[in-house]
C-alpha cells in the first residue's frame, strides 16, 4: 500500500489537501469520491518530496511542525503503547486524528517503514526537521532497553518544556516588538506626509532656519524621495549579514560576539545552560551513553563557542576526567552549575542535579525576560517621545520666529 499526498474539491468548492493509504490513484479517488471529495492531484512518496523541493509553496514556509504538535503526539503514542497497543496500530490511530498534513505525511511513511521491517528510530531519521537528533537517539535507546513507552513519555516532558519557555520568551517581546513597530510607523508617516506639508511654509522664509529645522527637513526629502533606496540598503545588508554569518569564521565571530553583549549576553548564555542541562539530563535518563549524549547535547546549542567548550570537555571525558572539570576550565559556565554537576556525579544523581540546573535557570530565564521587557516599554516611550519631539519644536520654533517678524 502506497501514502499518497493529494489535492482535491470539496462539495462546496474548497481546495483542500491531505494524506492518504491507498492501493494505487484509482483507489485513491474511490475512497475520496466517498468522503464527497473530487481528486485533482495525486502526488506518492518520492513524487511527492521532488515536488516539493522543484516548487516555491510559500504557504508551507508558514506550516512548520510546532514542538508542541510534536510533544502532544509523542504522549499520545507513549499513552497508546503503555495500554498494550501494538507498535504499528498505535501511529495508525496516531495518523487518523492529526491534523498537521506535514506531521500526518512524515508519521504515515515512518510507519510504513516500520511495517517493512526497519527500527522506529531509523524511520524516524528520514524526517530530521521534525525528528531532531535527540527525539531519535532517545527513541534508539527506548528500543534497546525495552522502555520504549517510558522514553517516549520522558520526550513528551522534555518537548513541552522547550515549547513552555520558547512561547514564554515569544509572548513576552511580543508586545515591545508589536510597540516598536508602531512607533516606526507613526515616524514615518510624519516624515513623508506631515513634515513635508508644514516645512513648505519655510520656503519664502527669508531667514537662515535653525540646523535642527534644517536636518528634520533633509531626513524628511531623504525619506521621501529615497525610500525604495533606503529599503534597498536595508535589504542588501541583512543579506550580506546572513551570508557572512554562514561562514565558519563569521558564525565563530558573531556567537563570540552575542555572549558578551551586556544586554543579551547573559540571558543567551542561561538559555543555553539551561538547554544543555534539560538536553543532558533526559539523554542520560533515556539510557543514552555520556558520551554520545554529549554529542547530541552540543548540537542543540546553537552557538559555536559553546559548542566547542562541550566538545572539548567530550574529548577530556574520553581521556578519564569527570564532567564538571574540563566545563569548569572553559570559563564559559557559571560556576554554581560546574559546581553543581560535579556534587551530581559524586553522589551519583547526575541526572536529578542536571534537572534542578536546568529548572533554575529556567526561572531565571523567565525572570530575566519579564524584567527586560518591563525596561524596553518605558525607554521605547522615551525614545519615541524624544523622537516626535524632536519633530514638533523643529518646525515650532521657526513658526514662533516667523511670527515675531511679522508683528
Amino acid at each position: 500500500m502506497a501514502v499518497f499526498e493529494w489535492r482535491g474539491i470539496d462539495g462546496r468548492g474548497k481546495e483542500i489537501r491531505g494524506v492518504k493509504d491507498a492501493d494505487n490513484v484509482k483507489v485513491l479517488r474511490t475512497l475520496l469520491k466517498k468522503d464527497g471529495v473530487l481528486l485533482t492531484q495525486a502526488l506518492e512518496g518520492a513524487q511527492a518530496q521532488k515536488a516539493k523541493a522543484r516548487d516555491v509553496d510559500f504557504g508551507r514556509m508558514f506550516r512548520r511542525v510546532s514542538t508542541l504538535d510534536v510533544a502532544m503526539t509523542t504522549r499520545q503514542f507513549a499513552t497508546l503503547l503503555k495500554s498494550g497497543v501494538p507498535l504499528v496500530e498505535s501511529m495508525s490511530a496516531l495518523i487518523d486524528q492529526l491534523e498537521s498534513p506535514e506531521l500526518k505525511a512524515a508519521l504515515t511513511q515512518t510507519r510504513d517503514k516500520v511495517n517493512e521491517g526497519s527500527s522506529l528510530h531509523e524511520s524516524l531519521k528520514m524526517h530530521p526537521t521534525i525528528f531532531p537528533p535527540i527525539y531519535v537517539n532517545m527513541v534508539e535507546a527506548g528500543e534497546a532497553s525495552g522502555t520504549l513507552e517510558a522514553v517516549l513519555a520522558r520526550l513528551a516532558d522534555f518537548l513541552e518544556g522547550q515549547a513552555k519557555l520558547q512561547g514564554k520568551v515569544t509572548s513576552a517581546l511580543a508586545y515591545p516588538g508589536f510597540m516598536a513597530l508602531m512607533g516606526l510607523g507613526t515616524v514615518g508617516i510624519m516624515m513623508v506626509v506631515v513634515v513635508p506639508k508644514v516645512t513648505a511654509i519655510f520656503e519664502d522664509f527669508e531667514q537662515a532656519l535653525p540646523w535642527y529645522t534644517r536636518a528634520l527637513i533633509f531626513t524628511s526629502d531623504i525619506v521621501t524621495n529615497y525610500w525604495w533606496a533606503i529599503i534597498l540598503m536595508i535589504g542588501l545588508s541583512v543579506f550580506q549579514f546572513r551570508r557572512w554569518r554562514a561562514t565558519t569564521e563569521g558564525r565563530a565571530k558573531w556567537d563570540s560576539f552575542i555572549l558578551r553583549t551586556p544586554l543579551f549576553g547573559k540571558l543567551l548564555l542561561m538559555v543555553a545552560v539551561a538547554r544543555f542541562a534539560r538536553t543532558l539530563a533526559t539523554l542520560l535518563k533515556a539510557g543514552v551513553p555520556l558520551l554520545r549524549a554529549m554529542e547530541i547535547t552540543r548540537n542543540v546549542l546553537g552557538n559555536v563557542e559553546l559548542m566547542k567548550v562541550i566538545e572539548d570537555a567530550a574529548g577530556s571525558i574520553r581521556e578519564g576526567e569527570s564532567i564538571a572539570e574540563p566545563l569548569k576550565r572553559s570559563k564559559k559556565f557559571p560556576p554554581i552549575v560546574t559546581h553543581m554537576i560535579a556534587i551530581g556525579e559524586r553522589s551519583g544523581q547526575l541526572e536529578e542535579m542536571l534537572e534542578n540546573v536546568a529548572t533554575s535557570y529556567d526561572a531565571q530565564v523567565e525572570a530575566r525576560v519579564q524584567m527586560m521587557t518591563s525596561l524596553l516599554e518605558p525607554m521605547m516611550i522615551v525614545v519615541m517621545g524624544g523622537i516626535s519631539g524632536f519633530i514638533a519644536f523643529s518646525i515650532l520654533m521657526p513658526l514662533m520666529r516667523m511670527n515675531e517678524f511679522i508683528n
